[in-house]
């Protein structure tokens, strides 16, 4: 079920709405988020379906379960994950390996173990603002071929605020620029990949669009 969401926000809307942890998506108990990933010729290439677990609030700290599948342009299963998603005074805390870059591409079927690092969405988040950078590091089984992967998130800048519209709905976002290296390790080789990335996200809601040289993916459905 497809639900639009029009966010016509003041400063003052903005700062108060994005104190409110509850209305996240990746904070709703049972919520399914379809993510659509497209190829750099804007050509659908598959899909990442997140669904909410687990979520527990206490001291100011909420925390909720998300199980992460990715399926091919075929709606064949080729990854899952599991991470953690917290928000603390309002702070959105992404575990970063909702951040790994999606190219559109089968990459395999792949089990990841890392632990969980976050990435900050702060509450008071303005035009002008440098976030916090991120690191992280995984250790994968690729069909039985172990493998290395380090993502290292830089120069995160709030660069505007603007609408967006995607198939679940039209929101004001913040349009927040970074720089994404990503290096997969096999046999002690490794395989570099650097990007730009662009994502537009909403105070007190989330990430519904992200843009790089490899493609984009945007919120299709949330259910």
């Amino acid at each position: 079920m497809k639900y639009l969401l029009i966010a016509v926000m003041t400063v003052t809307g903005i700062a108060a709405f994005s104190q409110d942890c509850k209305n996240y998506f990746y904070l709703q108990n049972n919520k399914t988020i379809e993510i659509t990933i497209a190829n750099k010729k804007g050509e659908a290439s598959g899909k990442q379906v997140y669904t909410v677990s687990n979520f527990q609030s206490s001291g100011g700290t909420s925390t909720s379960t998300v199980n992460s599948e990715m399926f091919d342009k075929k709606g064949k299963s080729i990854t899952k994950s599991v991470s953690t998603v917290k928000c603390m005074n309002g702070v959105m805390m992404m575990d970063m390996k909702m951040s790994m870059p999606q190219t559109g591409q089968d990459v395999g079927s792949t089990d990841a173990k890392a632990e969980n690092v976050y990435l900050e969405y702060p509450a008071l988040m303005k035009v002008g603002d440098v976030l916090k950078d991120g690191h992280m590091e995984i250790e994968t089984d690729n069909k039985g071929m172990k493998q290395t992967l380090s993502l290292d998130i830089t120069n995160r800048k709030v660069e505007g605020n603007e609408s967006i519209t995607t198939p679940a709905g039209t929101w004001q976002c913040f349009r927040i620029s970074n720089n994404t290296k990503m290096k997969i390790k096999t046999m002690g080789i490794g395989i570099p990949m650097n990007m730009d990335v662009t994502e537009w996200f909403v105070p007190g809601f989330g990430i519904v669009k992200t843009e790089s040289k490899y493609g984009s993916t945007e919120v299709s459905s949330i259910k």
